[in-house]
Formats: C-alpha cells, sequence, structure tokens
C-alpha cells in the first residue's frame, strides 16, 4: 500500500512541487474536500500533510497526522548570539504601550501581518479566544540576505536564499556563495540548541545588520517554522519532502523527542521508541 501525500485545498507552487516529489518516489497524492472531513486513508497506508494549520487541525484527526511545530517561545529563548536582537513576548496590552519603532508579528501563526510598526499602538490584531493574546516584539534590524533551511535531525536537508534587504530575491543555498557561513552557523546553533526544535522542521536565518553593528553584520536567527506550511522557494523538493514528511506523518510514528512539539490540542505520550 502507497503511503499518501494530503494536500491542504489552497494550492501553491510548493504543494505542486511536493506533490511531484511524492509521486517520484511512489506514492499517492490527494488534494483534500474544502468542505467536510477527509476519508481515513486506506487500511495499511500512511498518510502526510502539507498546508495550512487552520485547515489540518480538521484533517489531521481523521488522517491520523502528527502536527510538529517549534515551541512559541523558542527564538525568545534562544542566546542573544543567535538572535543579534532582543526578542520578547508579550501580552497585546504591553505591545501597544511600547514605544517605536518595532518589529512585531505573531508568535506562531499569521493572525496579523508581521511588520514594522511606528509603535505599538498601531497594532491590530484580529479578535481571537484570548482576550490579551501573546506578541513577539524586537528592535527593527535590516536583513542583508535571508535563508530558509529544512532541518531533518539538526542537518540541513535542502536550503534556499528568499530575500535580500527585505525583498524577494530567491536562489538555491546549493553553490550559494554564502554556503560555508549559513551551514557554520547552523552547526553552532545546532550544538548549543540540540533537542529544542522538532526533528523536522523549517529555520529562517540570515546575515543582519543592526544599528550598532560594524561592518557588513552578523549572521542570526530569524524564526523557526513548521515544514509542513513553508514555502519551498528555491529549495530541492524532494530532499524538502523527506523534512516535510517528519513533520506531519502518523501519529503512530511519532518518535519520543518529538512528542513535546505536537500541535497543543495533540500532544500525549508519543506511540514508538526514541
Amino acid at each position: 500500500m502507497a503511503d499518501l501525500l494530503a494536500l491542504a485545498p489552497h494550492r501553491s507552487t510548493t504543494a505542486t512541487l511536493l506533490a511531484g516529489a511524492a509521486r517520484e518516489r511512489g506514492m499517492d497524492v490527494t488534494v483534500l474536500p474544502r468542505h467536510g472531513l477527509p476519508a481515513r486513508p486506506p487500511e495499511g497506508a500512511r498518510a502526510h500533510y502539507y498546508g495550512g494549520p487552520l485547515f489540518g487541525a480538521s484533517a489531521a484527526g481523521p488522517l491520523g497526522i502528527a502536527l510538529l511545530e517549534p515551541d512559541d517561545g523558542w527564538l525568545d529563548a534562544l542566546p542573544y548570539a543567535f538572535t543579534g536582537r532582543r526578542v520578547r513576548r508579550v501580552p497585546l496590552s504591553e505591545a501597544r504601550s511600547t514605544p517605536g519603532p518595532l518589529f512585531a508579528k505573531p508568535p506562531t501563526d499569521k493572525s496579523f501581518p508581521a511588520a514594522v510598526y511606528a509603535d505599538g499602538a498601531g497594532l491590530r490584531v484580529p479578535a481571537g479566544p484570548q482576550e490579551d493574546p501573546l506578541v513577539q516584539i524586537s528592535e527593527v534590524v535590516t536583513w542583508v540576505r535571508e535563508f530558509r533551511l529544512h532541518l531533518l535531525d539538526g542537518e540541513i536537508r535542502t536550503g534556499s536564499q528568499y530575500a535580500c534587504f527585505g525583498r524577494l530575491d530567491v536562489a538555491p543555498l546549493a553553490g550559494h556563495a554564502d554556503e560555508p557561513a549559513v551551514r557554520a552557523f547552523a552547526g553552532r546553533l545546532a550544538e548549543v540548541c540540540a533537542g529544542s526544535l522538532p526533528s523536522g522542521v523549517v529555520l529562517d536565518v540570515g546575515l543582519m545588520r543592526a544599528e550598532s553593528d560594524a561592518g557588513e553584520g552578523r549572521w542570526a536567527v530569524v524564526e523557526a517554522n513548521m515544514a509542513w506550511f513553508s514555502n519551498l522557494y528555491a529549495a530541492d523538493p524532494a530532499r524538502a519532502l523527506d523534512v516535510v514528511l517528519r513533520a506531519a506523518g502518523p501519529c503512530a510514528g511519532v518518535r519520543a523527542r518529538d512528542a513535546p512539539f505536537r500541535r497543543a490540542w495533540q500532544r500525549g505520550p508519543a506511540t514508538s521508541a526514541p
């Protein structure tokens, strides 16, 4: 029985590329229905998922999929040597009283635009279940170049430059002039932060320049993301697929070290060996 890659109904270039890579390795691919629960996978088939978190919340149960994601507080818990800036999660009420300029974003979801705000009073966050939700804020910095890395067990499977000075500028990591520096930085991070991210995850890093920096700048972490909801840009689809399959695969296959990274409403004991 072939394994299954289930795609959310909202199509994208990344979903198309991952679907092609899945078919090349003999997997079945299906686009899930926009309305109603998806059918359970055939007996013996292992299902995996790529798509948004809201749709994934309704599809994961019927498909028997565990969705792995970084902890909301991972970035602000990193040592300054890896962030190059002070990153904090604060209640929205506190963020709105913070003088600017400041950079603000949701800790994980996309409930409001990640952007530079003149001051905290300009934050407009849609109403949600929390009366005073947490907002991630930091000082404003300049990202000279930014890269997306697909990590599996702490190692870079593939990657891509995706922006220069905040503008989309896509190029493969392989053969890039910055590849040695990116790999060296990711290696140092892995040594310090082993076990603090899911075994399948996407990590954004970049060459950062703050007002206090002399010269070109320093390498720093931009953020960590769910592999099952991340753009490939110029990464190798087949190698990125390995990371997606680990990050959104069968509940029965979740490793013990990944159990804490299941989405909050899915957390429970792991069912396989470490």
